[in-house]
């Protein structure tokens, strides 16, 4: 087991964001999560929650080491529908809570991730930005700014901050909930997988636990398709 190391986990209460901090918790690291609403089950003595709003004026930071190991940017929107009827406030708002909450919040941490001169940055993006997917125009739009932040802060905070992303597919989680809401959207979904299965939270947490550990620690400015083949396979 890695040496206890400090972690922040943006939107770390429900989805994906609350199983990393649930195995980052058991692995006995020191967590902090910013997000707007605590969960009342998720509770651990290394782990420390902080009110924040990501699109706030300026965050509460009183609480965070002066180090930082690992920071995960989790918020994300799905907002699916055909192009003409998408306005420029769904752009807008899909970037701003995509693309400038992960940038703002960097910059915020960026000194407390530097200090550590280990650190690890994991991004979210969408397998619909390797793959076009109609509907997607706004989310696919914003989730490929966020590749671009991905590689170029790679190159740029290299080599004391490594900086990947990874970019699921359709995953279960509360988010997601109304893309799986019955039992024949669940079947189609699973039959456009080659696996023949969507994702879980718990199978991207497990990746995001591994970009955030020494074991990748010749891994950055990476894109990881955990998409159960869609991108790039044709069963």
């Amino acid at each position: 087991m890695e040496q206890a190391k400090n972690y922040l986990v943006i939107g770390g209460t429900h989805g994906i964001g609350e199983h990393v901090t649930r195995k980052l918790c058991a692995e006995g690291h020191r967590v902090w999560i910013w997000a707007r609403h605590a969960n009342e089950a998720l509770y651990a003595a290394n782990l420390t929650f902080v009110q924040n709003d990501v699109n706030a004026a300026s965050y509460n930071m009183d609480t965070l080491p002066d180090a930082l190991h690992g920071f995960v940017y989790c918020p994300g929107t799905i907002n699916l529908k055909p192009f003409h009827r998408f306005t420029e406030e769904d752009f807008l708002n899909d970037l701003k809570v995509n693309l400038i909450g992960a940038v703002r919040t960097t910059q915020a941490v960026l000194p407390a991730l530097k200090k550590s001169r280990d650190a690890s940055i994991v991004y979210f993006s969408t397998v619909a930005v390797a793959q076009g997917m109609g509907f997607h125009a706004s989310i696919a739009s914003a989730k490929g700014a966020i590749e671009g932040l991905t590689r170029s802060l790679a190159a740029e905070l290299a080599p004391t901050v490594r900086v990947n992303a990874v970019a699921p597919s359709l995953t279960d989680t509360p988010l997601a909930a109304k893309l799986l809401a019955t039992e024949e959207k669940k079947e189609l979904a699973q039959k456009r997988h080659p696996l023949q299965r969507y994702g879980n939270a718990e199978n991207i947490a497990s990746l995001v636990c591994f970009l955030l550990s020494n074991n990748s620690d010749f891994i950055t400015g990476q894109i990881l398709h955990a998409d159960g083949g869609l991108s790039s396979v044709r069963a």
